[in-house]
C-alpha cells in the first residue's frame, strides 16, 4: 500500500518591508490599533500626573513645572492626536459594523476621510496644548 505524501508547496515569502504596499484600509487598521495602544498606555502617565497635581500644593506645582515643558506638551499633543484617531477609527468601525463602508472604493474613502479628520483634530488639539 502506499501512503500519500503531501508535499507543501513553498510560498513565496517577502520580507522586505520597504516593497511592501499595504492598501490604506489596512494602514486604517493598523494604525487604528496602535492608536488603541498609545492611548491605553496613556492612562498611566495622565494618572500619574493627576495623582502628582493632587497631593499637595508642592505635587501640583510640580505637575504645573511638568506640564508646561516643550516636551511634555509635545508628548500630550500626540497622546491627544492618538486619541482622537483612535475615536475617528473606532466609529468608522461601528459605520463598517452596520454596513456602511464595506466596498473596497468606499471602504478606501471612508479610511482618507478618518485620517482627515484625525488631522483637524490634531491642529486643534496643538493649539489646545500649546
Amino acid at each position: 500500500m502506499g501512503h500519500i505524501v503531501k508535499v507543501r508547496k513553498p510560498r513565496p515569502v517577502n520580507l522586505d518591508l520597504q516593497t511592501i504596499r499595504f492598501p490604506i484600509t489596512a494602514i486604517a487598521s493598523i494604525a487604528h490599533r496602535v492608536s488603541g495602544v498609545i492611548t491605553f498606555i496613556s492612562v498611566a502617565i495622565l494618572l500619574w500626573l493627576l495623582s502628582l497635581s493632587l497631593s499637595s500644593p508642592n505635587g501640583f506645582e510640580a505637575a504645573s513645572n511638568i506640564v508646561n515643558s516643550f516636551f511634555a506638551k509635545f508628548v500630550l499633543w500626540g497622546i491627544l492626536t492618538a486619541l482622537a484617531y483612535h475615536i475617528v477609527g473606532g466609529i468608522r468601525h461601528l459605520l463598517m459594523d452596520m454596513g456602511h463602508f464595506e466596498e473596497m472604493e468606499s471602504g478606501s474613502q471612508s479610511a482618507k476621510i478618518g485620517f482627515i479628520i484625525t488631522a483637524v483634530l490634531s491642529v486643534l488639539a496643538g493649539i489646545l496644548v500649546w
